[in-house]
């Protein structure tokens, strides 16, 4: 049987998982506290960011990356455009090796997926030393690295749910 091409709507394909990252990282902002712990702050737009870019290039991912990165920084009081810059500079090296990543094994995606979080994440951590003035706690980045990570099988999902729009994946 063969797979048959689904036109890609922009309002699914980017609008959908944008709304749905900035939904979840709003409500993991919320002071609620388990155990005595606040919940964790992953960086929710890393998913669909790496699907995007595993996906298929446009400039709409883009400019969701910009746009959501923006509210990401409303929502946790960073400087504005912290999170935009540090969400495409994970995005860019993804996009940029995407025909290499295509067909890989789930285990060697969420490895690439892991680098491009520490990437991002790297880059928050040093715009934010550099804003002000001394460096944000390693401990808490790693373990918003790690919150970051755990979230691949999210990725995964949506890259196998938007496959059949990319040749690549046929």
């Amino acid at each position: 049987m063969t797979a048959v091409a689904r036109p890609l709507r922009v309002s699914r394909w980017v609008g959908g998982p944008l709304v749905a990252a900035l939904a979840v990282s709003l409500l993991l902002a919320a002071p609620i506290r388990l155990v005595g712990l606040p919940l964790p702050e992953p960086v929710t737009l890393m998913v669909p960011a790496f699907a995007w870019a595993m996906i298929r290039p446009a400039a709409s991912p883009a400019l969701a990356l910009l746009l959501g990165g923006l509210v990401l920084d409303a929502i946790w009081g960073a400087p504005a455009g912290l999170w935009a810059i540090s969400l495409l500079a994970a995005y860019l090296p993804i996009l940029a090796l995407r025909n290499i990543l295509a067909g890989q094994s789930p285990v060697v995606l969420w490895f690439w997926y892991g680098l491009a979080c520490l990437l991002a994440q790297s880059v928050g951590w040093l715009i934010t030393a550099w804003i002000s003035g001394a460096p944000p706690s390693l401990v808490a980045a790693g373990l918003q690295w790690l919150a970051t990570v755990l979230l691949f099988p999210v990725a995964a999902l949506l890259i196998e749910h938007f496959r059949d729009a990319d040749v690549r994946f046929r």
